[in-house]
């Protein structure tokens, strides 16, 4: 449990939600947001599309989100076997993440600017 100070100085007792943490963290994992952001915008991916989607992203760790994703119920690796085509969606627990991801386009929107990336 942490200890914040409320405005009058005296300790208030804090605790963040585990699952909220857990969430957070995941969704918060460098490349994860902007996997979810591509399936959500483009559809289904075939791997060389999101890797060239998330030009940044080396194939090695682009590799490791995606498994973790899909270990995570967010993401789903479909192959199909009368071809060697294999590509990624969104499951429907991913799907759900439109509204979170809008929240953040449009937070971005209004406080993020170009300078911040320098």
């Amino acid at each position: 449990m942490q200890m914040m100070t409320s405005l009058n100085s005296s300790p208030v007792d804090f605790t963040l939600c585990p699952r909220f943490e857990r969430t957070f963290s995941f969704l918060g994992k460098k490349w994860n947001g902007l996997i979810i952001d591509v399936l959500l915008q483009e559809g289904p991916q075939r791997f060389r599309d999101l890797a060239h989607n998330i030009p940044r992203c080396s194939d090695r760790v682009l590799v490791e989100r995606l498994k973790e994703l899909e270990a995570n119920g967010v993401v789903l690796r479909q192959t199909y076997p009368d071809n060697a085509l294999i590509e990624y969606r969104l499951t429907p627990k991913g799907q759900e993440l439109q509204g979170v991801m809008t929240a953040v386009h449009a937070w971005s929107d209004k406080w993020s600017c170009e300078d911040d990336q320098k």
